[in-house]
């Protein structure tokens, strides 16, 4: 089961990073011609080496990482009026979920472990 967890975070992720940049140079962008926005994608390019190595702790952070990307996504798919754009960012909203879900069904049974080893770790009176 953890192997699709993985599958579903690597996927989500470079998903979300090739969404921002078609999206803010290509797809709907703020200016004709493409919007420097599209550097938004380089904050996903930080956990990608750690979440393809599967490291716990970069699929740990990044969770937390990809809440403001699921913000982004709501706030732009509920304001903007431009059609394509609102899709867009339901889209985007989609894949930070999707990402976010996967990482923490992923990392739960390490996390388990650990506070089972750490209860029997603890010295008893």
């Amino acid at each position: 089961m953890r192997r699709i967890y993985h599958a579903g975070t690597v996927a989500s992720l470079v998903g979300l990073i090739g969404l921002c940049l078609a999206w803010e140079l290509w797809l709907a962008p703020l200016r004709p011609g493409g919007s420097w926005l599209a550097l938004k994608a380089l904050p996903l390019l930080l956990p990608l080496r750690g979440v393809l190595k599967r490291d716990v702790y970069t699929l740990q952070w990044s969770s937390m990482l990809i809440l403001l990307y699921l913000a982004e996504g709501v706030v732009r798919g509920m304001s903007d009026t431009a059609t394509t754009s609102a899709v867009l960012g339901w889209i985007e909203s989609a894949l930070s979920f999707a990402f976010y879900l996967c990482a923490i069904l992923y990392v739960r049974p390490f996390k388990q472990a650990a506070r089972a080893k750490a209860r029997t770790s603890l010295p008893h009176d």
